[in-house]
């Protein structure tokens, strides 16, 4: 296929290499998901405890990161200040 201008020959981009995620998904395999189970377990008893990393963690996966804003403000003469605010 010859190379043609303004086209990418590799479209796709280099694959990334998930070595963590893959040695991961074997291990959990590798017991049925037992482990995977009681790490989830212990997650719900430390949230329900009140452990306030656990019940954050929890509602990320459950609900998702809430959105953040970013708002960029300055004039011509003063450079740019970027503010970071939660929604």
């Amino acid at each position: 296929m010859p190379f043609e201008p303004g086209q990418s020959g590799n479209p796709a981009g280099s694959q990334k290499a998930k070595r963590f995620y893959n040695a991961l998904d074997r291990a959990i395999a590798q017991d049925d998901s037992k482990r995977l189970r009681d790490a989830a377990d212990k997650l719900l008893d430390l949230a329900a405890a009140g452990e306030p990393w656990a019940t954050q963690m929890l509602a990320d996966r459950l609900d998702g990161k809430p959105a953040q804003q970013l708002q960029i403000q300055g004039d011509a003469d003063a450079p740019l200040r970027i503010v970071h605010e939660s929604v």
